[in-house]
C-alpha cells in the first residue's frame, strides 16, 4: 500500500503558528466590472513565512494514503485515504477556478479541541482544493471530511468561490466526546458583497436549506435553488450543550451569536475591518460605526447582538481588480480611528502599531487598532474566477507577500504547472534570510518604509500602482494569446501561461530588489537625497518635524534642550 505525504510541505510551513488574524472580502459576478467572482485573503501571523504553495494534478494508485499535518504547527494528526485523482492547486486556487480562503474566529472555548480529530482547517482547505471542482462540491467535500475524520481546529469562517457562485461557510467543532463539526453555508446573492475578519458573521438563516453531509443528500446541494445548507444538528447540538434555550424557536437561532458571540474585541479588532470595506462601497454603513468600534453592542435576553451589520450588502458601484487590491490596504483612513493621525503614529504618520495590541496604564486597559493592512502578513491574494473563459485561462490568483499596503500583487494563472522560484516553498524561511526570496525582498522595502512612513511610502505606492496597472494590461494580452493557442494545443497553452506567470513573479522580485537599492541610499540617515544630473553630490533635504511632535518633546523635557542666547 503506497503512503503519500504532505510532510515536506508542512515541514516548510509548520512554524506558521496561529494564523488567525486574517481578512476575507467576497465579490459576486455582478459586483465586478468584468463579471468575475473574487475573494481576497491576507494570511496574517508573525511567524507565517509567505510563499506560494503548489500541488500538481496527480493520478494516485488505489489504496494510497495521505498523511495530515496541522497547517499552523506541523503536528502530525493522522492519515486518510487519498482519492484517485487530485487537481492542480496553486496557492488557494485550483485549475477549475475554485478558490478558498479563511479567517479564524475561535468561538466557544469548550469546542476548541477534539481528541483524535485528523482534519484541521488548513488541511481542509488544501485537501478540498485538490478534490473539488466548484463551490458546492467544495462544501460537500469539506463537511464530509470533518464528519468522517473529526475537526481539529477552532471556529473558522471560509470564503469559497467558483466562476459563478460565492459562498461563506462557518464551522466549529463539537469539542471533546463528539466527532465532527456543526456548520452553516450560505451563497452570497449575486449583486452583493460579503466579508469576514476573525468574527463569525452568519446569524439567522433560512431553515428550508438542506444538509449536505451524507451521500443521499448530494442532490440537494447541487440544486441551484438551494442557497443555504447546514449541518442537520447545528441547532439541536446547541440546545443539547445549553448554548441555546430548549424552548427557543429554531427560526430565531443565530449561528454566530450562539457559537461565537460578538464582544468588544470581536467588534473593535475584527468587525471593524468588515465595516471599513463595506463603508468604501456603501455610505449607509455610518449607522454601524458605534457597533464596529465595540462601544455600543446592544443585546437581547439571549445575549444576541441586536445591532449587527448585515452579512452582505449591495455596493454602490462595480469594481475592478485594482480597486479590490486596494480594499486590502485600509488603515481606517478618514475615520476618527485613522491610524496615521494619533500620537502613536509618530511624526511620520506610521499606520502600524507593534504588538501587543492591548496596553495598560494606571490599571486601565487600552487598545491599538487592528486594521486590514498589517505588518505581520505572510501572504495575501485576490482570486479571479472568470466564467467566460475556459478553466485553463480563467483562473488567476493575484498573489503577494508581506503587508498588503506595500506589496505588489502579480498574476498567477492557476492552471500553471510551476510557480516562480522567488515565491516557491523552501526558498528561505522565517529565520533564514535570502535576497532571492520574495518574502524577504518585500519585507526589506516595507520595514524601511515603517521608519518614515509618510516620506517613503509614497514612492512605494507609485511603484506599486504602476506595476499592478501594467500587469492588468498584460493579463488582457496574455488571455488573448492563450485563447488562440488553446484552440490548437491545450498543453501548449498551459505551458505558455506557466511561463508568463513564473517570469512575471520572478521579474517582479528582481525589480523590487533593485527598488530597495534605490530607496535605501535615498532615505538613509534620516534625510532625503535626490540625485542631480551631472553632479557628484545629491541634493539633501531635511524636512521639519510636525509642530505637535516638537511641542510634545518640549512638554516632556522642559528647558533641558532650550538654546541659551
Amino acid at each position: 500500500m503506497t503512503k503519500l505525504s504532505f510532510l515536506i510541505f508542512f515541514i516548510f510551513i509548520g512554524s506558521a503558528s496561529q494564523v488567525w488574524a486574517c481578512t476575507n472580502f467576497l465579490f459576486t459576478k455582478s459586483t465586478t466590472k468584468d463579471g468575475s467572482t473574487a475573494i481576497t485573503y491576507s494570511a496574517d501571523s508573525h511567524v507565517l513565512y509567505g510563499e506560494l504553495y503548489h500541488w500538481p494534478a496527480t493520478d494516485w494508485p488505489e489504496g494510497s494514503l495521505v498523511d495530515i499535518y496541522e497547517w499552523d504547527t506541523g503536528k502530525y494528526l493522522g492519515k486518510i485515504p487519498q482519492v484517485r485523482h487530485t487537481y492542480n492547486v496553486v496557492g488557494n486556487m485550483n485549475e477549475h477556478q475554485l478558490a478558498i480562503g479563511e479567517t479564524t474566529y475561535g468561538g466557544r472555548h469548550e469546542l476548541s479541541s477534539q481528541q483524535g480529530a485528523i482534519i484541521d482547517y488548513g488541511s481542509l482547505i488544501y485537501l478540498t482544493l485538490q478534490r473539488a471542482k466548484n463551490a458546492r462540491e467544495a462544501i460537500l467535500v469539506m463537511t464530509d471530511l470533518v464528519e468522517e475524520y473529526g475537526y481539529a481546529s477552532e471556529g473558522e469562517s471560509f470564503s469559497i468561490s467558483d466562476p459563478n457562485e460565492v459562498w461563506i461557510m462557518e464551522m466549529i467543532g463539537k469539542g471533546e466526546g463528539e466527532k465532527g463539526a456543526v456548520w452553516v453555508a450560505r451563497m452570497v446573492p449575486d449583486g452583493y458583497i460579503c466579508a469576514h475578519a476573525n468574527q463569525a458573521r452568519i446569524t439567522t438563516f433560512p431553515l428550508e436549506g438542506r444538509t449536505s453531509i451524507s451521500s443521499e443528500k448530494i442532490k440537494d446541494i447541487f440544486n441551484k435553488e438551494i442557497t443555504t445548507v447546514y449541518a442537520k444538528d447545528v441547532i439541536s447540538f446547541a440546545k443539547q450543550k445549553g448554548f441555546y434555550p430548549q424552548t427557543a424557536k429554531n427560526t430565531d437561532f443565530s449561528f454566530s451569536d450562539t457559537y461565537a458571540p460578538v464582544d468588544f474585541s470581536g467588534a473593535r479588532a475584527c468587525e471593524i475591518r468588515v465595516w471599513a470595506f463595506f463603508n468604501e462601497l456603501n455610505p449607509d454603513m455610518a449607522q454601524y460605526w458605534e457597533y464596529a468600534k465595540g462601544t455600543n453592542i446592544q443585546k437581547d435576553e439571549k445575549g444576541y447582538a441586536l445591532n449587527r451589520m448585515p452579512l452582505w450588502i449591495k455596493p454602490n458601484r462595480k469594481v475592478d481588480v485594482l480597486e479590490i487590491m486596494d480594499f486590502m490596504r485600509n488603515h481606517l483612513e478618514g475615520t476618527e480611528l485613522d491610524m496615521r493621525k494619533d500620537p502613536g503614529a509618530g511624526p511620520y504618520e506610521c499606520p502600524y502599531r507593534w504588538r501587543p495590541m492591548n496596553y495598560k496604564v494606571d490599571s486601565v486597559t487600552y487598545v491599538n487598532e487592528r486594521a486590514t493592512a498589517t505588518q505581520q502578513t505572510g501572504f495575501t491574494f485576490v482570486s479571479q474566477s472568470r466564467s467566460w473563459l475556459p478553466d485553463e485561462v480563467g483562473g488567476i490568483l493575484w498573489f503577494g507577500v508581506d503587508d498588503a499596503a506595500s506589496t505588489v500583487y502579480f498574476p498567477m494563472y492557476t492552471a500553471a504547472t510551476q510557480v516562480p522560484y522567488a515565491y516557491a516553498v523552501g526558498n528561505g524561511s522565517m529565520m533564514e534570510f535570502t535576497n532571492k526570496a520574495a518574502f524577504w525582498v518585500f519585507n526589506q522595502v516595507t520595514n524601511l518604509a515603517y521608519t518614515r512612513y509618510n516620506v517613503i511610502h509614497p514612492d512605494i505606492r507609485a511603484k506599486q500602482k504602476a506595476l499592478e496597472t501594467q500587469y492588468k494590461a498584460y493579463v488582457q494580452m496574455t488571455d488573448a494569446a492563450a485563447m488562440s493557442i488553446i484552440a490548437q494545443d491545450q498543453k501548449l497553452a498551459v505551458a505558455y501561461l506557466t511561463d508568463f506567470s513564473c517570469n512575471t513573479g520572478n521579474q517582479l522580485v528582481a525589480t523590487w530588489r533593485d527598488f530597495y537599492a534605490y530607496l535605501f541610499p535615498r532615505y538613509m540617515d534620516g534625510n532625503i537625497k535626490t540625485a542631480l544630473p551631472g553632479q557628484k553630490n545629491p541634493k539633501v533635504e531635511n524636512p521639519p518635524l510636525p509642530d505637535w511632535y516638537l511641542r510634545t518633546i518640549i512638554n516632556h523635557m522642559g528647558d533641558k534642550q532650550k538654546v541659551v542666547e
